[in-house]
Formats: structure tokens, sequence, C-alpha cells
């Protein structure tokens, strides 16, 4: 009989990205109730996705981990004039908090902001 070793990484990921589903669904449904016959928050967003109007979430956080690590907090999904914007809260090693915002659609980052007035640089958010 093969024993295996569970890979937490793997698991801590899913488990991670499951909670933020989860809490993008919540932000979504939460920005507003819809009144009979229009359309909900969360369902514009699914719709978007499927269009492929914005990326999916967890591509989103593959990209911005690589260059701004850290733990995820919060995320919302909000619609601009300009199109999806993805507003990501990481908790920065030194317990500083950065809020990214970044485009859905291609998933550039459009700003970074943190406690104080200057961006943080990558090597602090590390």
């Amino acid at each position: 009989m093969e024993t295996t070793m569970p890979d937490r990484t793997s698991h801590s990921t899913h488990a991670v990205l499951a909670a933020l589903a989860a809490a993008l669904i919540l932000t979504v449904t939460v920005g507003g109730a819809a009144s009979a016959g229009e359309t909900s928050d969360h369902e514009r967003a699914r719709e978007a996705l499927e269009a492929g109007e914005i990326l999916p979430l967890r591509t989103i956080l593959e990209r911005i981990e690589r260059d701004y690590p850290g733990r995820v907090m919060e995320v919302e999904l909000e619609r601009s004039r300009e199109g999806w914007i993805y507003e990501i809260k990481l908790l920065r090693k030194g317990g500083a908090l950065v809020k990214l915002e970044v485009d859905a659609r291609d998933g550039a980052v459009l700003g970074v902001k943190s406690k104080g007035d200057r961006p943080p640089s990558r090597d602090e958010i590390r």
C-alpha cells in the first residue's frame, strides 16, 4: 500500500481561493439588493465572466501574487465607467495593508495604495 503526504500548500491555496470566491459573491451581492426586473450584481459579474469581459478571480490572484505577495484579506469586484475593477486588499509582512486596483479585463494593476500616502515598493510587500 502506497501512502502519500497531502500537499498542504495546494490545500491551503484552494481553501483561500474558496473563501475569496465566497467573499466575492457576498461582496457583489450585498452591494445592493436587486429590485424586481433588475439584474443582481452577482449575476452581472457572472455574465461578464462568461462573456469574457473579466478574468477569473483565480487568474487575477495568481498574477498579483507574483509581484505583490501577501495575504489576501478582501476582494471586491466593481463596475465603473471604464469597466470592471477588482479591488484587492493584501496584508503584507509587518502588518501593513495594501490596496490594489486591478483591471478585471486584463489583470493590469491600475493603482496601489498603502496606509501612508506613498505606494509601497515590491520589496516592502514581501
